[in-house]
């Protein structure tokens, strides 16, 4: 090809190349210049907003506070397991012994507990910090607390324990220091006379020495409750309170800081709703306690083996 020829096919080869040039920048100038489209515009409408608002994606973060007892363990991690997969709220939840639990709940450092009982073995936490607290209502009924021995021990009543104080090692076992049933324990002593100490504990190690005493067919008395898990397991019985120490049945309340209901009113709902009769919180504490799995994948479990009772419980958006 000649050089003239060569320098045409160059100025053309340019000619066309601004051309195109210009064809993409007027392509682009709706977007730079008019109105914004995907991200860009939720970015725009969200900067008009205030920033006091918490984004639909980032709800917050849900305290929630037990003690180690199996029924509080069994609510607080399906409280946990739908509050995060089924309302998309953050959950942390801590253990705790019962009296720095109301404590850190009148102090504001906690959402809510799952588990006061109520009127009589949490009254005095209540009487206490109940000015600090809200209460939102039953979630389970007919709660009963005493002491529980093996169905073969001879004795049926308070009143005959020191008859066969030997054959307890003069021992009553309990559980945490500050629950409400060890001070009702306490009083029970006084009120019966009672030749025995009460050993304080935990509820796990309660149950292990329930456990242990049953398998060697000894006779032991434990500082024990109902809704629990030990009761499917193994044949018990309270112990008769002619002197009615350790009150009538009970409920079992959810209480929360005070305000809480107004900063996460869904959660608030959520929870005023959450019910649970003996056979589902039964079936659910059994369910952990026969599981090596971490509670809260077991509460998963069941959740979505229940999911019509569960859906009952959330609010409508």
């Amino acid at each position: 090809m000649r050089k003239g020829n060569m320098k045409w096919v160059a100025l053309i080869l340019t000619l066309l190349l601004s051309l195109m040039m210009l064809a993409g920048c007027s392509e682009t100038a709706p977007e730079t210049s008019g109105s914004t489209s995907g991200s860009e515009s939720e970015a725009a409408s969200s900067d008009d907003q205030s920033t006091d608002e918490t984004p639909d994606t980032e709800k917050g973060t849900v305290k929630l506070v037990y003690v180690n007892w199996s029924e509080g363990v069994a609510m607080t991690n399906l409280a946990k397991a739908i509050l995060e997969d089924k309302m998309g709220y953050t959950v942390e939840i801590t253990m705790a012994d019962v009296a720095p639990i109301f404590t850190s709940l009148a102090n504001g450092d906690q959402d809510a507990f799952m588990d006061a009982w109520l009127p009589t073995t949490h009254a005095s936490y209540m009487d206490e910090y109940g000015d600090d607290l809200d209460d939102l209502g039953n979630n389970f009924e007919d709660a009963k607390i005493g002491l529980v021995v093996p169905s073969y021990v001879a004795i049926n009543s308070l009143d005959e324990l020191n008859d066969v104080a030997d054959d307890f090692n003069h021992e009553l076992i309990g559980i945490d220091s500050g629950a409400g049933i060890m001070k009702a324990t306490d009083a029970a002593i006084e009120a019966y006379g009672l030749d025995y100490e009460l050993i304080p504990g935990s509820g796990p190690a309660m149950t292990a020495a329930l456990a242990t005493a049953i398998e060697d067919n000894e006779a032991i008395a434990v500082t024990g409750w109902a809704p629990h898990w030990k009761f499917a397991r193994w044949d018990l019985k309270f112990l008769e309170d002619p002197q009615g120490v350790y009150g009538g049945s009970e409920n079992i309340h959810t209480i929360t800081r005070k305000g809480f209901s107004d900063d996460m009113p869904d959660v608030a709902a959520f929870l005023t709703n959450f019910y649970m009769d003996g056979q589902q919180l039964g079936d659910l504490m059994g369910a952990i306690a026969d599981s090596d799995d971490d509670p809260v994948d077991v509460a998963r479990v069941w959740m979505a083996d229940n999911e019509e009772l569960i859906n009952s419980w959330i609010p409508a958006e």
